[in-house]
């Protein structure tokens, strides 16, 4: 390409100058009627076109192809009805016509956003642009059914953007949304949880404006219900357990309905108690009383009711009763009418005095029976004929006394199967001190009270091996046999003390049922796709976990031990759901990603995201359903899109590989030039 172009010899602003101070002397010229002014004119005007240097350009161009960038959506939405099928042959047909114009195309396959990101159409579309020259963008176009999660990363659009819709013009489907539901919630109060039913798309006449409901929780049998579509419902709930409840809610399929996938919902509410009710029954002030009742007021989630017998019935000292400022022991109230508030029951050191009659001993075995929870620290009264195993509560303790009383020095030992029950696990590791290799380097105790074990699980030692602390299940209940009384010793620091807090807390867990100290449980904890299953067991060998996925596909998995009586497996789920794991009796239930995946969130194919940047280029948006539109070549800034048709505006890009400048005229002849002019009106005025 050959043109005239303008080459200055001396800078622009020295150039305007010049120019300035010509044009001053040409208008002083006329304004003093020089005869020759216009002389003077001629050769400004040749002084200025040799500094201007006019030149020839002379360019050797290489035209450049246009390019197309196609951004097709691969999200699994797309993978709904025949879509995968319609986008495939709409591919295919574009990008032949593309080709067949000379045109180059971009291709980028958008799969599903890490997470729960969606469908991010417009980041692929901005990383693709900054790899091309905007020049040579000849149109963008959208492969997809629509949904787009990432508008605010759109770039500069400058050619015309094209959607080609996925999906029919008939499609319907029904949606659940769980509105709000909380992370956590305090057992025994009620939450409401706030679900939605909605119909969207063209629904058929026939469909019934009301869903069959399932709601089931840790995958027991689900509850059915009949519930309005398009209405917000308020479902009362109070959680069955503490730890992570597990709710799943499934909508029945309805006829002609484009997916499931939306049908059903995963909600983990993780149970806590706001307060727990303790009852502490010390038989007779000792130097532990004390010790227990700080602990346990010490904790502020803990409620302590406290009852010390100071006067037992066989106290004889003469002192008049009004006289006494101590309060009756409210037998009946405690251990018949509000024995089921309480918690936790401990007896410290408590013996059978003629206080308490057979009755209120039955009360309390029933109360354990029926999920109560009772604490016994032992004292040498344990051993005697009056121990409160010589009651109706020697069907609920699991341990028998001998009548022996060590009154000795002994170090605490954590049994064999303590080293994997979770109430003792690792106690070990919080010794202050080790004293020797093969015990912890905690401080001695002075008593133990001798007991058999007859069931229950022993988890830890004292004295020649004999049982220290015994755990048992009763019925729905759980007692403990501590046989000692000098556990206060640790809480003193006496020989470097223990954990006793520690120990107590863990105790006080396991009896409220806390599924992290359950000793047989399967847990599973999520983190994205990915799960990490924990199996605790007193057994020393396990069999490998079975996971059920959503689609009803099992993976079997092997489990490793990481320490005693604990062994783990992570597994990553390939789609979000509802999943069941199972090992022997032990089951489980865990939801993965989203209750409601952002995909789903719209099934219906629509254009209305991508309008405003099809609008804005005077694009289109064209159904596959009613045939593959053609492509035509459009002027820029013309309507691109037409029936049947998207357009792409040539961009005539090139790239220059030579380039030869030549001056138009020689300097010395602009310079001759301009002294004959400058002579000529010198002559001119002075013959005048």
């Amino acid at each position: 390409m050959t043109g005239v172009i303008f080459d200055p010899l001396i800078p622009m602003p020295i150039l305007y100058g010049a120019c300035a101070l010509m044009a001053l002397v040409v208008v002083l010229a006329l304004w003093r009627r020089l005869p020759g002014w216009w002389l003077r004119a001629l050769a400004s005007i040749v002084l200025l076109m040799a500094l201007v240097n006019p030149s020839l350009q002379d360019e050797d161009r290489e035209p450049l192809s246009d390019i197309v960038v196609m951004v097709v959506d691969e999200s699994a939405s797309q993978r709904l009805s025949d879509r995968r099928d319609q986008t495939a042959e709409a591919v295919e047909a574009l990008s032949a016509e593309i080709t067949s114009l000379g045109m180059e195309l971009r291709t980028v396959e958008v799969p599903d956003g890490i997470g729960d990101a969606g469908t991010e159409l417009m980041t692929a579309m901005s990383e693709t642009l900054a790899e091309e020259p905007r020049g040579r963008i000849a149109g963008q176009i959208f492969v997809t059914d629509g949904q787009l999660h990432d508008a605010q990363r759109a770039p500069a659009m400058t050619a015309p953007v094209h959607t080609i819709l996925t999906g029919r013009s008939g499609d319907w489907d029904r949606r659940l949304t769980v509105k709000n539901a909380p992370a956590f919630a305090i057992l025994g109060e009620e939450i409401t949880l706030t679900i939605r039913i909605d119909d969207q798309g063209d629904v058929p006449a026939d469909i019934e404006p009301m869903a069959d409901l399932s709601i089931s929780i840790d995958g027991d049998t689900p509850r059915p219900f009949r519930v309005p579509v398009g209405q917000d419902l308020d479902l009362p709930l109070t959680l069955p357990h503490g730890g992570m409840n597990v709710l799943q809610f499934q909508l029945a399929v309805a006829e002609t309905e484009l997916t499931d996938r939306n049908n059903a919902a995963v909600v983990q509410i993780n149970g806590v108690r706001d307060r727990l009710r303790v009852l502490l029954v010390s038989g007779e002030p000792h130097a532990g009383e004390r010790t227990w009742r700080n602990l346990l007021k010490s904790d502020s989630a803990v409620d302590l009711v406290h009852f010390t017998i100071l006067r037992p019935p066989e106290k004889q000292d003469g002192v008049p009763v009004s006289e006494l400022s101590l309060i009756a022991f409210p037998t009946r109230e405690l251990f018949l009418e509000k024995i089921d508030e309480f918690d936790l029951i401990i007896f410290d050191r408590y013996k059978r005095r003629g206080i308490l009659p057979a009755l209120y001993f039955s009360s309390i075995a029933d109360y354990a029976r029926n999920g109560g929870a009772v604490l016994i620290a032992a004292g040498p009264d344990f051993a005697s004929a009056d121990s409160i195993y010589r009651s109706p509560l020697a069907e609920i303790i699991p341990a028998e006394p001998t009548a022996r009383v060590f009154e000795r020095g002994f170090k605490p030992e954590i049994s064999d199967l303590g080293t994997r029950h979770p109430v003792t696990e690792g106690l070990e590791q919080l010794a202050p001190v080790a004293l020797d290799a093969d015990a912890p380097g905690w401080g001695r105790w002075m008593r133990q009270i001798e007991v058999e074990a007859f069931q229950g699980q022993t988890v830890m030692t004292g004295i020649d091996a004999r049982p220290l602390l015994t755990l048992d299940r009763v019925g729905e209940g759980r007692v403990a046999l501590l046989a000692s009384d000098h556990a206060w010793l640790w809480h003193r620091g006496f020989e470097g003390g223990g954990p006793q807090l520690e120990l107590l807390r863990r105790l006080a867990h396991w009896m409220m049922k806390e599924p992290d100290l359950e000793e047989e449980a399967l847990t599973a904890t999520a983190e994205g796709q990915t799960m990490t299953l924990t199996r605790r067991t007193l057994s020393e060998n396990v069999g490998d976990v079975t996971i059920t996925g959503p689609e009803g596909a099992t993976t079997v998995m092997p489990l490793e031990e990481v320490s005693p009586g604990r062994y783990t497996a992570t597994f990553t789920g390939p789609e979000p759901g509802l999943y069941r794991i199972s090992e022997g009796d032990e089951e489980a239930v865990i939801g993965l990603g989203p209750s409601a995946p952002r995909e789903f969130e719209q099934t219906i194919a629509s254009g209305a995201a991508l309008a405003p940047f099809v609008d804005q280029t005077r694009g289109g948006t064209m159904r596959i359903e009613d045939g593959v539109p053609d492509i035509r070549l459009v002027g820029e800034g013309r309507n691109a899109a037409g029936r049947g048709w998207v357009g792409l505006t040539p961009r005539n890009a090139y790239v220059t590989t030579n380039l030869t400048i030549t001056p138009l005229v020689s300097p010395w002849l602009f310079l001759l030039l301009a002294g004959l002019l400058s002579i000529a009106a010198w002559m001119r005025e002075g013959r005048r």
